[in-house]
Order: C-alpha cells, then sequence, then structure tokens
C-alpha cells in the first residue's frame, strides 16, 4: 500500500522552469550571433515542413513522398525558390498545396520577423531580444526602427496579397474556373508572387496565359514589389514619391531595380527577337510583354512563359547575371542583392577617378560596407562554383543547364531547365543546401558558423601589395 508520501510528484514550476531554460538559451543565442539563432530556427522550421510534406495525406497517391523530395520542397518553399522536383499540381494533394503554401507566406516574412511579430502582438512592446533577432532578419539600421517596421510588415504583405488575389481570380473565373477553385488559385499565385516564389497549382504554370495581361501584369507587379524589401516599402509608404525624403538605401534599391528591369528587358528580347523556339514567331506586343516578364521573373519570381532550354546561350547569359544580382536586401528576393551590385559599382567609379571616398547623392559610404559587398559576391561566387562542380559530377549535364540551375538556387529565383527533377538524391541535396545559403545569407552563414567574434588588440605597420 502506498502513500501520498511514496508517490513522485513533478515540481508545479517544472514547466515554468522548462521555458526559463529555453528563453534563456534563445538570450544567449540572440545576444551572441543572432545570425546563428537565424540559422537554427529555418532549420528547425524546414524540418517541420519535411515532415508534413511525407505524410500521405499530403501526396496524391496516399503513399509517403520520398525524403528528398518532400525535403527539396519544403526548402524551395520555406527559402521561397520555386524549384521543384515533382510537380506541385499532380503529386500534392490540397493538404500538400497548402503545407507549401504556408511555407512560402512564413519564409516569406522571415521565420523571424514572423515571431516578433507575434511577441509584439502579445507584450504591446519589443523587448531588446526580440529587436536583436528582428534586427538581423530584416537587416534593419537601428534597433528603434525595427518596432516601426514590424508593425507594417503583416499589414503591408497581407494587404498587397489580398490586391493581387482580387485581381486574380475574376479572370480565372471568366476562363471557366469555379469560384473557390479561382479564389483558392488567385490567393496561391498572389502569396507565391509576392514573395518571389515562383510556385505555381497548375500543371503547366502560366505558359497558358503567356499572352493574358490581366493575369501577367498583376504577377509582374507583386513580384517587383515583393523585390523591393520591407525597409524599403516602409519608406515608400511613409514618404510617398518623394524622393528627396528617400534614405540611400531605398534610393539605391529602386533605381538600380529599375536600371535592371530596363536593361534586362531590352537586351532579353534583342537577343530572343529572332528565335523562333522562344518569341521569335510571335508579334511585337507580344514580344515586348515577354521581354518585360523575362526581365521581371529573372530578378527572382521565376514564373516562366518560354522553355528556358530553347533559349539562346547568351540569353541564358544575361539570365544568370540577372538571377545571381537578385533583389533588393530584406526583401522576398535572392541573390547578392542590388544595394550590393551598385556599391560595387560606385567603389570602380571611385577608384577610376581617383577618388579616396565612395560618394553618391551627397553621402560617403562607408569602408566597411565595402568589405562587407565584396565578401557577398566573393562568397555567393564561391558557394555557386562549388555546387556547379559538384552537380556536373553528379549528374553529367552540360555546364550552361547546370550553371543556370545552381544560380537558381542560390539566387531563391526558381526558373529551371528541367534539371533538377532529372537529378538523383545527391544533387537534389547539393541544390537544397545552396538554396538554404542564399536564403538566410552568405554573410548570416559566415557568422553564424564563426565560433566567437576575435577582438584586435594590435595594429600591423601598412603595407601595399601590388594589385592587377
Amino acid at each position: 500500500m502506498t502513500t501520498n508520501r511514496d508517490v513522485w510528484h513533478p515540481p508545479k514550476d517544472s514547466a515554468r522552469f522548462g521555458f526559463t531554460a529555453v528563453r534563456d538559451f534563445v538570450d544567449r543565442v540572440a545576444n551572441s550571433s543572432p545570425a546563428r539563432l537565424t540559422l537554427i530556427v529555418f532549420a528547425l522550421v524546414i524540418l517541420l515542413f519535411t515532415t508534413l510534406l511525407s505524410l500521405p495525406i499530403a501526396a496524391s497517391d496516399g503513399k509517403a513522398t520520398a525524403f528528398h523530395d518532400a525535403l527539396f520542397t519544403a526548402v524551395s518553399a520555406v527559402c521561397v525558390t520555386g524549384l521543384t522536383t515533382v510537380s506541385t499540381a499532380l503529386h500534392w494533394t490540397f493538404f500538400g498545396q497548402l503545407v507549401i503554401l504556408i511555407g512560402i507566406f512564413v519564409g516569406g516574412l522571415g521565420i523571424l520577423t514572423l515571431a516578433s511579430l507575434m511577441a509584439l502582438t502579445v507584450s504591446r512592446r519589443l523587448g531588446v531580444r526580440g529587436k536583436l533577432i528582428a534586427q538581423e532578419a530584416m537587416n534593419a539600421s537601428r534597433l528603434g526602427e525595427v518596432g516601426t517596421l514590424l508593425r507594417i510588415v503583416i499589414t503591408t504583405s497581407v494587404c498587397i496579397e489580398l490586391a493581387l488575389a482580387l485581381m486574380l481570380a475574376p479572370r480565372f473565373m471568366l476562363l471557366g474556373e469555379s469560384f473557390p477553385q479561382a479564389t483558392w488559385h488567385a490567393v496561391f499565385y498572389a502569396i507565391s508572387a509576392f514573395n518571389n516564389a515562383g510556385f505555381t497549382p497548375h500543371s503547366d504554370g502560366v505558359v497558358p496565359y503567356e499572352n493574358d495581361l490581366w493575369v501577367l501584369v498583376p504577377l509582374m507587379l507583386g513580384g517587383f514589389i515583393g523585390s523591393l524589401g520591407f525597409p524599403v516599402l516602409m519608406v515608400l509608404l511613409s514618404s510617398g514619391f518623394h524622393v528627396k525624403r528617400w534614405n540611400l538605401h531605398t534610393k539605391l534599391t529602386v533605381q538600380v531595380s529599375l536600371i535592371l528591369l530596363a536593361a534586362g528587358a531590352i537586351l532579353w528580347g534583342a537577343m530572343e527577337w529572332s528565335n523562333p523556339a522562344t518569341i521569335g514567331h510571335m508579334g511585337t506586343g507580344d514580344k515586348i510583354t515577354h521581354s518585360i516578364f523575362a526581365s521581371v521573373m529573372t530578378r527572382s519570381l521565376g514564373f516562366n512563359i518560354v522553355d528556358m532550354n530553347s533559349m539562346n546561350s547568351s540569353t541564358m547569359l544575361l539570365s544568370d547575371a540577372l538571377m545571381f544580382a537578385g533583389g533588393g536586401s530584406a526583401s522576398t528576393a535572392g541573390g547578392i542583392k542590388v544595394t550590393t551590385l551598385a556599391v560595387m559599382f560606385l567603389a570602380i567609379v571611385a577608384e577610376a577617378r581617383g577618388d579616396n571616398d565612395v560618394k553618391i547623392y551627397g553621402r560617403t559610404i562607408p569602408q566597411g560596407t565595402l568589405r562587407v559587398a565584396i565578401s557577398v559576391i566573393m562568397m555567393g561566387a564561391t558557394l555557386v562554383m562549388v555546387a556547379t562542380g559538384a552537380l556536373l559530377a553528379i549528374s553529367g549535364q552540360s555546364l550552361d543547364r547546370v550553371l543556370f540551375e545552381a544560380i537558381s538556387a542560390f539566387a531563391t529565383v526558381g526558373l529551371s531547365t528541367g534539371l533538377s527533377a532529372q537529378l538523383p538524391p545527391a544533387g537534389v541535396y547539393v541544390l537544397s543546401i545552396l538554396m538554404f545559403a542564399g536564403r538566410v545569407g552568405s554573410i548570416t552563414l559566415a557568422s553564424a558558423l564563426a565560433l566567437r567574434q576575435r577582438r584586435q588588440l594590435f595594429h600591423y605597420p601598412e603595407e601595399r601589395p601590388i594589385i592587377g
């Protein structure tokens, strides 16, 4: 016979103790390396979505999806890429497509941004820990800006996606889809477009709408707005089109984005103008539409209305360059970011002129920013080169196809020559790692993997090596 004294009872505050331990761990990681916390959270969320997509209920055949296919799809969704190894429309059930859509939405906002928003909603104020986490997620320049930025992120995203869905739904209904089906497709495309994901709920993608401006224009608008980044959207919402009131980051992002959009459309159109396999057989108006659409898509969105394998080699190289450039910082787009490209171009111009400072719009760009830009470009190029070499060895495919797929994965674009679906599991894992690295950012990845920050206690004498 046992008494109450013989029965062990867990401490009443055991749950509180466990929560405190988790909170203290998050505190330590956030204070020592917010970037490392970004990696941990992204990895855990990807594993969660991989598990959900592996369930038999997620596949149309009622069987568990292979781990490498589920993992690749989860990484592609959370990293808002759009590359697939199985058909989104044919392989996945409604549950599977819903999981993918939620992954896109969560990944687009940023895992840590969403977590900070939830904390802000509950507590009505953001602590230092939350601000550090959100600052790392969105590249906000000062902690004081993070609270304001967080308040508009979710509202802006939902409003833009709702507007896009309202534009698309009537068109799908006019094309013969039922109201529920048209609504689902409109919402899917709206979230996918704004988050620069490139996933499509139709088996043949957006190809059937290649001449339908009612569908193409909302997709282009959503993708371009999403590629600007939340810090830029915050400035535009507060200052409108008063350019003099914009900060330097907004000016550079908008200007370079428009330059790349125009240059990409002109060059892509000129290279493919006479190619009968793409747009050579079309009228002038359709050729211009396809050129503009392709320029927007290659920046990070990832929808395609022409066969990538049918493009000329020069056009494929141009697409590689546009994908590698990407969109704005702290945006749903990938790549090395347009501000990185702008800073490097300005540094080259300053060096050619013999200027000691890199200046633009009455501001001097710090030397530390130049070092970060160089690091981002070099690490991005190195990741792409290593992955391309591995994929060449694994697949045995031509360099242009492999390089295109590798850059598309790193820049989280989603355009594909069909190579992803043809790769064995080893190649799928390589692309998954590349998408993950491209999403979290090469600088974030490097700082997260660093064990500690080194304090420099002395400075060596300067000596210039010969350059060039």
